[in-house]
């Protein structure tokens, strides 16, 4: 999740109740005892929690299942969720200029430089990744237009889309169906898994955004996939997932999904009927590369490489 969709106030103290089971007053008990967890307030007063703020009480009640006492759970949630520094690459910083200038020739020699000296998956996870979420952060802090922030987006996924058809598809590898569900529209961490997962020798269909869960499952039989991965980063896309899952009923292969909310909640993925993937495109790789030799593809385990090609 980016800093800037963690931290953006979302939910209200009933909506955090009801998804935490945390009652509102002992929110506000903590509040005032603990200083945790501190919403945002609306023009009218009201709390508004976001989604690091629901992942913090979820940490604490861990912590009190295991016998900690609150004040000490909340000590530990302050260790855990701590912000990590500002990232401070040079490369980052001047890939972020070119793409708000914009300067999309500055922008492809920086990339081109990265390659030069470090894996495909460093430039992505090292590079790529931390420029856009430098993008997003600017965005909500109203210093750049939503304008930008598509435009950035819509050069690197067409950088990710050459490294995904650079990556190739082998024809030896257990085949996968990658692909954005139903009024899903963010991409570029499903892009990122597809690249990591074919260069690992996994056969990936990738569908892109947006798709019905009932073409999914039909694309998905037709190719002999042996799993779908999807992500959802939104309330609106959840929702909408929720609403076609039915459509997955005949679909004999596991669903893995990852993104935003997935991460925020463990067992959403399990309501959902699949499997959680990682958090990273590369931790994500490791357990579905793992999971098909596992699971006996009979693909030989040298068709599938467990770490990443240029390691």
């Amino acid at each position: 999740m980016s800093s800037a969709l963690a931290t953006t106030p979302l939910y209200t103290a009933s909506e955090v109740e009801t998804r935490t089971g945390v009652p509102a007053t002992t929110l506000r008990q903590w509040e005032r005892r603990y200083g945790f967890p501190s919403p945002s307030r609306t023009a009218g007063g009201y709390r508004m929690y976001s989604p690091l703020d629901l992942s913090c009480i979820a940490f604490i009640q861990a912590r009190q299942d295991e016998g900690v006492p609150v004040s000490r759970a909340v000590e530990l949630a302050r260790e855990h969720f701590a912000a990590p520094p500002p990232e401070t690459s040079p490369l980052v910083d001047d890939l972020v200029a070119a793409l708000l200038r914009p300067d999309h020739a500055e922008a492809s020699r920086l990339l081109s430089q990265a390659h030069a000296v470090n894996s495909t998956e460093q430039v992505m996870i090292e590079l790529m990744q931390p420029a856009l979420s430098r993008i997003g952060i600017l965005w909500e802090r109203g210093e750049i237009t939503v304008a930008h922030e598509h435009q950035a987006s819509a050069f690197l996924k067409v950088r990710l889309s050459q490294l995904l058809e650079a990556a190739g598809l082998n024809d030896l590898g257990p085949a996968v169906v990658a692909a954005c569900g139903p009024g899903e529209h963010h991409e570029i961490g499903l892009m990122m898994l597809a690249v990591v997962l074919r260069r690992r020798g996994v056969r990936v269909h990738y569908l892109g955004g947006n798709t019905p869960l009932a073409d999914i499952a039909v694309y998905a039989r037709m190719v002999g996939a042996r799993a779908v991965l999807m992500t959802v980063n939104t309330q609106e896309s959840l929702a909408a997932l929720r609403e076609q899952l039915p459509d997955f009923v005949g679909l004999t292969v596991p669903v893995f999904y990852g993104g935003q909310m997935i991460n925020m909640h463990a067992d959403t993925a399990r309501d959902l009927g699949g499997r959680t993937l990682g958090r990273s495109a590369t931790e994500a790789a490791d357990l579905l590369v793992q999971w098909l030799q596992d699971a006996g593809t009979g693909t030989q385990d040298s068709t599938l490489m467990p770490g990443g090609m240029d390691a």
